[in-house]
């Protein structure tokens, strides 16, 4: 049993937070404001969000950092501050767009972006397994004056766990359903899927999370090469509707070991990174395969991979009547048609249909973990993990006082 702590949250209802998120698109930070009240049902309600995109040299540098893998500590170090400046700059400008003062909030939840994560299950031998998140949080909380908790996943690693997925607490509390069985499926760079069973509880073995593979990421890094740099996605699955799949491509790739891989697993870009579409293109290559036709397989793939996670590792613990669709890949209409095409019988739709903002979802979920933190409560689950228990995640960074 998780013993609780008490850091001032007490009597303090509805508590305005931030939640702050840089994903693996690279693209921007997102930011949400949220009321959280332990009175009402929904506990968590959006009160704004927006993305603030990197600058286009800031985010060059942020994909050759991610892509280097004997960066120095220097510019490990600025990053960290210079992530973590624009983290402040995007809570101060998501404040004023929801008209409250830094005053208000009780907390911000910064999870910052994932720069390293290698899980003890993908470690090889003589390797330490760990985590690091960049967004320096003394630079969050001296820029807004609000304490700021952050740096959520290494307790998960170190007692176990995969330190991912952990949006799925934030699925709990914003889709559990009553009568039907629903797979959140966020697809960002990277894909993951919540499985949320008939009334789903915390302690429900059945609820389970993980990386399904890859998301965006590999088809927004196929467009930009295409396009000499000009195109940072593949708007409105452009691309992808006038190419066709390559089945024999698409084959070799769902042979990918780390698909057929049992949760709890996670993943990121030193499987489903640059190297991984070098290699896909050079097969395209020796195939003949054209390049509106090689977009167009990269997006099967995510379809696929998702679908296969379902069948694979879902379905066999219950019943699946819908699944709900976030992230950048639900904006995809060429996506979600391949999704839906290899899940016949399950309706799959988006958060929007579900009534819930998807873009804002993972930033709302590291609002939630702070809040958790800040009452001494788990955030992790490890049926989700992997870990050996139940932890309280996130570290508190308080603002200087005058």
């Amino acid at each position: 049993m998780t013993k609780k702590i008490s850091l001032g949250l007490e009597g303090r209802q509805p508590h305005y937070a931030i939640g702050l998120m840089s994903g693996t698109s690279h693209d921007g930070v997102s930011a949400a404001v949220v009321s959280i009240d332990d009175r009402r049902a929904p506990l968590v309600q959006l009160v704004a969000f927006a993305t603030f995109p990197y600058p286009p040299k800031f985010r060059a540098r942020l994909l050759a950092a991610s892509a280097d893998a004997q960066l120095g500590a220097g510019e490990i170090s600025q990053l960290n501050f210079a992530l973590g400046a624009a983290l402040g700059r995007a809570a101060l400008a998501i404040t004023k767009q929801a008209k409250i003062a830094p005053a208000r909030l009780s907390f911000i939840g910064s999870h910052g972006h994932t720069f390293f994560h290698l899980p003890p299950r993908r470690a090889a031998r003589g390797e330490t397994p760990s985590t690091l998140q960049l967004g320096e949080s003394a630079v969050i909380a001296a820029m807004t004056g609000v304490a700021v908790v952050s740096d959520f996943r290494p307790m998960d690693i170190a007692i176990g766990g995969e330190g991912a997925p952990l949006a799925p607490l934030a699925h709990l509390w914003l889709f559990g359903d009553r009568k039907r069985g629903r797979v959140v499926q966020n697809i960002g760079g990277i894909g993951n899927a919540t499985y949320l069973p008939p009334r789903a509880r915390h302690g429900d073995p059945r609820f389970i999370a993980f990386d399904t593979g890859p998301g965006v990421g590999l088809i927004d890094a196929l467009a930009a090469r295409q396009s000499g740099g000009k195109m940072r996605m593949d708007r409105d699955g452009r691309i992808a509707s006038r190419g066709r799949v390559s089945e024999a491509l698409l084959a070799e790739l769902m042979r990918h070991g780390y698909f057929r891989r049992r949760p709890p697993k996670s993943t990121g870009r030193e499987e489903f990174g640059l190297p991984l579409l070098d290699r896909i293109e050079e097969r395209a290559r020796a195939l003949g395969i054209g390049a509106h036709d090689v977009v167009a397989t990269v997006t099967a793939l995510t379809a696929r991979s998702i679908a296969d996670a379902v069948h694979r590792f879902v379905i066999p613990l219950g019943r699946v009547e819908q699944l709900i669709a976030t992230g950048g890949g639900a904006r995809n209409p060429a996506l979600m048609k391949m999704l839906t095409a290899d899940l016949p019988g399950i309706d799959v739709i988006t958060a929007a249909d579900a009534g819930a903002d998807g873009d804002a979802l993972e930033a709302v979920a590291f609002a939630i973990l702070g809040y958790q933190m800040l009452r001494g409560m788990p955030g992790n689950i490890p049926t989700v993990t992997g870990a050996r228990l139940p932890a309280i995640l996130g570290k508190l960074t308080l603002p200087p006082r005058p």
